[in-house]
């Protein structure tokens, strides 16, 4: 599976980098997050950061960052992109969420994991993950977990493809709700091996691992139907929207309607999850 997860990202690096162009409010609001729980000059490690759009715009902001991806194309790329913009981060790292004990434990101030909940389609190996990170997070320090949600496929069909509900199905939808296991196969050839959380149980989840809570966000929030409109709005009125859905985005009552959440917790003192 990582595999193929890997051969994946290695092929539309690119597109992955200008995917945050395109949706620009999920950018904008996690930024936001970001900005609001990090304190100023941390040390952050950004787990399956991808072609580095977070990292590179924390290196931006002052902080020391440390980017690891499945994907080789991927680092390569954010080495690329910080070049271009005079930035540059502490290290590179090509390395899989699952095994991070080549890093030193209890060394970072800061540990985004937004990318591997998307991929790991057996619960041992989220928790395993989350795990992972916590032992690389010091002590009261802060893990920020982005997950996709069991609603973004119907969603996105919804707002992108509406008269392909036929050939889609409506039960091939209506499965994500029950085990969210995104599996490629001949008659299901989009995106790549991938899970999807139900909001409802995100929280529980992150329970397991004995951390504070400070916030769940619903990263597209009420906009999740209408960003296409918001893009082409001035930056003027596209930021009054954003101030209005990042200040709804906490609200349980959103986080069905939106692709994307976010659970930011801070580590208690010991840094083993409970099973």
């Amino acid at each position: 599976m990582a595999k193929e997860v890997e051969e994946f990202y290695d092929s539309s690096a690119n597109n992955e980098w200008e995917r945050l162009n395109k949706h620009k409010i999920e950018f904008e609001i996690t930024k936001r997050y970001l900005d609001r729980y990090i304190q100023k000059g941390a040390k952050i490690l950004d787990v399956g950061g991808g072609p580095g759009r977070y990292s590179i715009y924390l290196a931006q902001q002052g902080h020391d960052v440390t980017l690891l991806d499945l994907s080789s194309n991927n680092i390569s790329l954010a080495k690329q992109k910080a070049e271009e913009r005079g930035v540059s981060l502490s290290n590179y790292i090509h390395g899989n969420a699952l095994d991070l004990s080549k890093l030193q434990d209890q060394s970072y101030d800061v540990v985004l994991c937004m990318g591997p909940m998307y991929h790991l389609t057996e619960e041992d190996d989220r928790k395993r993950a989350i795990k992972e990170c916590l032992k690389k997070l010091k002590k009261d320090g802060s893990i920020f977990v982005a997950f996709i949600s069991a609603y973004a496929p119907i969603i996105d069909l919804l707002k992108n493809y509406p008269e392909e509900l036929e050939n889609y199905g409506e039960d091939a939808l209506l499965r994500y709700l029950q085990d969210g296991k995104n599996i490629v196969s001949d008659s299901n050839p989009g995106f790549t091996t991938a899970y999807f959380k139900k909001p409802d149980k995100i929280e529980l989840f992150m329970k397991k691992f004995g951390l504070n809570k400070q916030v769940i966000a619903a990263v597209e929030g009420l906009a999740a139907q209408s960003e296409p409109k918001l893009n082409n709005l001035s930056k003027e009125a596209f930021d009054k929207w954003v101030n209005l859905i990042f200040h709804t985005s906490t609200d349980p009552l959103t986080w069905a309607g939106c692709e994307h959440l976010l659970y930011i917790g801070t580590k208690n003192c010991s840094d083993r999850g409970r099973e």
